[in-house]
């Protein structure tokens, strides 16, 4: 019998782990720093921006969009990307929330 050792942590500790995950790769947040500039982007126009190849591009935007960090519309050929501002707060407050009672935790023993 085949045990999934993520079924051993909280729906909340696999979130997060997903969360920390999409953003552990320096083009993804490139790209997030791009949004944020232009508060809506064309897919075109990041890989203007960015030192990699429209299908590498394509890649990281799927990956943002399936942790739903983004949102993005197809209009034929043009995809439109823009932040989701709210997930953004959502996991905010999850790794401040975690930061903090690891903090707590440790503030009495230190190496």
């Amino acid at each position: 019998m085949i045990i999934h050792k993520k079924a051993s942590f909280t729906e909340k500790e696999q979130v997060l782990a997903e969360f920390a995950k999409a953003l552990a790769h320096p083009a993804r947040i490139a790209i997030l720093k791009v949004l944020a500039e232009k508060n809506e982007c064309i897919c075109g126009e990041i890989v203007d921006v960015l030192p990699l190849a429209q299908s590498t591009v394509s890649q990281h935007l799927k990956e943002l969009k399936n942790a739903g960090l983004i949102k993005g519309t197809v209009d034929g050929p043009r995809s439109c990307y823009c932040i989701n501002w709210v997930a953004f707060e959502k996991f905010n407050a999850a790794f401040n929330s975690l930061f903090n009672n690891l903090k707590v935790k440790n503030e009495k023993v230190c190496c």
